[in-house]
């Protein structure tokens, strides 16, 4: 009986009955009418639970999705329902959500003729990292009557690990490989200066630099022939991610460090594909992971692990600390992408002499994030005085943004000041910049 369950149409039903009786006290010719309903309604919910409980089992089901979740990415989920039963059932899913997505009324209806199956399908967006719990799946299935439902419990439980996001990591390689994603932010950069490598010499194609015309095997094959370089490789990248408190900041339901940390597989996984040498390391007031510079898919592999298992701290960042793990650790020039947040001038002053420091030794990107919300504010029409005030203070706020990145600019630090949604395509971009500049 525990898995018996009254429609709102069974309630509706018998309490339009039970008005009946009451109003025969005053019509006498309605009793008769409402005995016969009564009668009628009792025997409906006999049908209604022989069609329901006929068989011990006649639904079947089970839960389709990937092994791996992707960060801040719809992942698909799909619940397969096949009705073995000679009905037709309504059913309704519910199925028992990990606790991280807080969803407390998920269901999903649908009808289902006899003998045959479907695919129940929705997407879960995590936007925290870790291990995501799904429970049992419940189906609350009906007949065409419609006054009782029956509940039927599949033991589904199993867990999904919520990885750094490898969908947008798989997108964006092949669009910065290809330089086809002008559409989505990446620009394709001129080469300048020798920070390439000659590769081959090939046919002439529209499109080309007529710059690089190979003139002695042009005269020789009788055809245009060009020279086709590809970037220097072998070089170092580290990505260098704080995950002190001014990280743990939401935007879009998802941490700035989570946002740094899609963005540094993404950055990651191109530069191996271009043949360079990457490593990670992570600070706040404790050294987390320090991963030593290699190529390789196997290398991508220690990057994503060493990425999931990063958490966020309340402490403030130790500069001085990450000034010795690099002196330490990364003896030669690399391209180190720090990915950080200075919300005023006097936070970017406490880590600016070890900034510069940095920068001496190698080629420093410092990235860190504009307030998207802040600017809105800042945007925005003012009806009143209050709102007045929240807008000076909201441009006020931007302006000190600026005023942090020319200071470091001034310095000669390269700079990336962008909203947590485009960090990984303005990363992307510098990365391919200094690339063709040859100042790697």
């Amino acid at each position: 009986m525990r898995s018996l369950f009254l429609t709102d149409r069974f309630f509706w039903l018998f309490g339009s009955i039970a008005v009946a009786f009451a109003l025969s006290y005053a019509f006498e010719g309605l009793f008769r009418w409402a005995q016969l309903a009564f009668v009628l309604a009792l025997a409906l919910t006999g049908v209604d639970a022989l069609v329901l409980y006929g068989r011990h089992q006649y639904l079947t089901c089970r839960r389709q999705m990937a092994s791996v979740f992707s960060l801040g990415d719809p992942n698909p989920v799909a619940i397969e329902v096949e009705n073995r039963s000679n009905f037709r059932l309504k059913i309704a899913a519910v199925d028992e959500l990990p606790v991280q997505l807080q969803a407390r009324d998920f269901s999903l209806s649908a009808v289902i003729p006899p003998g045959e199956g479907l695919k129940l399908c929705y997407q879960v967006r995590p936007l925290t990292r870790g291990a995501y719990a799904f429970g049992d799946i419940h189906l609350f299935a009906s007949s065409a009557v419609g006054l009782l439902e029956r509940r039927f419990t599949f033991e589904s439980s199993c867990e999904v690990a919520v990885y750094p996001s490898v969908f947008q990591m798989r997108r964006y390689e092949l669009t910065a490989l290809r330089g086809t994603a002008a559409d989505k932010g990446i620009k394709r950069v001129r080469r300048l200066g020798h920070g390439y490598e000659f590769e081959q010499i090939k046919n002439y194609v529209e499109g080309d630099d007529y710059r690089s015309i190979n003139w002695k095997a042009s005269g020789r094959r009788g055809t245009l022939m060009v020279n086709q370089y590809e970037d220097e490789r072998s070089q170092q990248l580290f990505c260098i991610l704080d995950k002190s408190r001014t990280m743990n900041m939401p935007f879009g339901g998802m941490s700035l460090l989570d946002y740094a940390i899609n963005t540094a597989l993404i950055i990651s996984n191109i530069a191996l594909k271009k043949q360079d040498r990457v490593g990670l390391l992570s600070f706040s007031d404790v050294l987390g992971s320090a991963i030593p510079a290699e190529r390789g898919i196997r290398q991508l592999r220690v990057l994503l692990k060493a990425l999931y298992r990063e958490q966020e701290r309340s402490s403030e960042a130790n500069y001085e600390l990450l000034y010795q793990a690099v002196r330490r650790l990364i003896p030669r020039r690399a391209l180190l992408l720090l990915f950080t947040n200075f919300e005023s001038r006097y936070a970017l002053e406490r880590a600016l002499p070890v900034l510069r420091n940095l920068n001496r030794m190698h080629l420093l990107v410092v990235t860190f994030f504009e307030n998207a919300e802040v600017r809105t504010i800042a945007e925005t029409l003012p009806t009143d005085m209050l709102g007045l005030f929240r807008q000076s203070v909201a441009r006020q706020f931007l302006e000190e943004k600026e005023e942090i990145k020319n200071s470091l600019a001034q310095h000669g630090i390269q700079v990336v000041l962008t909203k947590p949604e485009a960090l990984s395509v303005n990363t992307i971009n510098k990365y391919l910049e200094l690339k063709a500049r040859g100042l790697i």
